[in-house]
């Protein structure tokens, strides 16, 4: 892959921040156009159509010292910038990885599903194949962006069954995935009161669903809100289902919103947050929360994964995925382009040290 010089590269580095922050910004106080969305009312389903996606490697993940593959308690496997000329294609905001490492089934904002297959040359990744992307419906059958269900930021899977957080309108939605796929119709399922508290553009951006057999929390669904904070001003979660449903917090530290979370094959919760600041860039980080710890009431927190900003290969990373490879614990990260061709749809790879 080409070098880029350093007058490029603090450039981009400066537009994906702005429009980082932008993105997170303006929704807030813009509101989706209402002509816009009534004009869509009645748009008949779109049926599931093969997408081409193109990809270009990422060989270090660190711009300062190419060579380096160790960040905290990570190995970087590698990476890719992915393009396509599908009308529909970017703001990806959620990925859930099979246990075969390769088949993803991921979610974009605009209430479109994303499914294909990664290729890999050894432990590196090297591109897409089998993509086909499909709209989202709701349990009428008329699709989520025609229903003004949209923003879907999350996504979890049980078995045949994949859950989606739609942020906007603070719900979850069920979908039979193992009968339907992508034709699967979505229904909304029971969710806490405290939701409707959450603001517009600050609400369900987590979900995780903790496998049944999987000790006390065996078969609950772990939400976790953007931006719905307790009274001390750290991140509500909650359990939804399961044998003890409930609210805990998360511990919020040096400013960092949740952009996504997920369960490793050991247990424990992996969460991904991201932030902005303008004197100090765009960073994200990883934390692992020991699952023993969450309980309804509970005060979480757990050690940092890894931290990274601009100087690495990194963009609005929202989507969080996991599998295993063997004897490795493999993070998979994706990146919402908020659909704007100055940021990037980057997918990474990382394999937890130790595990």
């Amino acid at each position: 892959m080409p070098t880029e010089s350093l007058a490029t590269r603090s450039l981009r580095c400066a537009v994906v921040a702005l429009i980082a922050t932008l993105a997170v910004a303006l929704p807030a106080i813009v509101p989706p156009a209402t002509a816009q969305m009534s004009s869509k009312r009645d748009e008949p389903p779109v049926p599931p159509a093969a997408i081409e996606i193109k990809s270009e490697p990422i060989a270090a993940f660190d711009h300062r010292e190419p060579d380096r593959r160790r960040f905290g308690m990570l190995d970087f496997r590698g990476g890719l910038v992915l393009t396509s000329p599908g009308r529909e294609f970017g703001g990806i905001s959620a990925i859930n990885m099979a246990a075969d490492g390769a088949n993803f089934l991921a979610v974009t904002d605009r209430s479109w599903w994303l499914r294909g297959r990664i290729t890999y040359s050894g432990t590196r990744p090297t591109g897409i194949t089998g993509a086909e992307m499909a709209p989202m419906l709701g349990p009428d059958g008329r699709t989520l962006r025609a229903r003004g269900w949209y923003d879907t930021e999350a996504i979890a899977r049980d078995g045949n069954t994949v859950y989606v957080g739609i942020e906007r309108v603070h719900r979850i939605l069920r979908f039979d995935y193992g009968k339907e796929g992508l034709l699967a119709r979505g229904r909304a399922i029971e969710v806490p009161a405290a939701f409707r508290s959450f603001p517009s553009n600050g609400s369900i951006e987590a979900l995780a669903f903790v496998p049944r057999g999987a000790g006390p929390l065996s078969g609950a669904l772990i939400a976790i809100a953007e931006r719905g904070r307790d009274r001390n001003g750290d991140h509500l979660a909650f359990l939804v289902g399961g044998a003890r449903p409930g609210q805990f917090a998360i511990k919020r530290r040096n400013d960092y919103d949740v952009s996504d979370a997920t369960i490793l094959p050991g247990g424990d919760l992996v969460v991904l947050e991201r932030k902005f600041g303008w004197t100090t860039g765009l960073y994200i980080r990883m934390r692992r929360i020991p699952i023993a710890s969450i309980a309804p009431g509970a005060l979480v927190d757990g050690p940092v994964l890894m931290e990274a900003d601009l100087g690495q290969q990194i963009d609005n990373m929202e989507g969080l995925g996991v599998h295993r490879a063997g004897a490795e614990t493999v993070l998979t990260l994706i990146s919402d382009n908020n659909f704007s061709m100055l940021q990037r749809t980057m997918l990474l790879q990382f394999s937890l040290v130790g595990e």
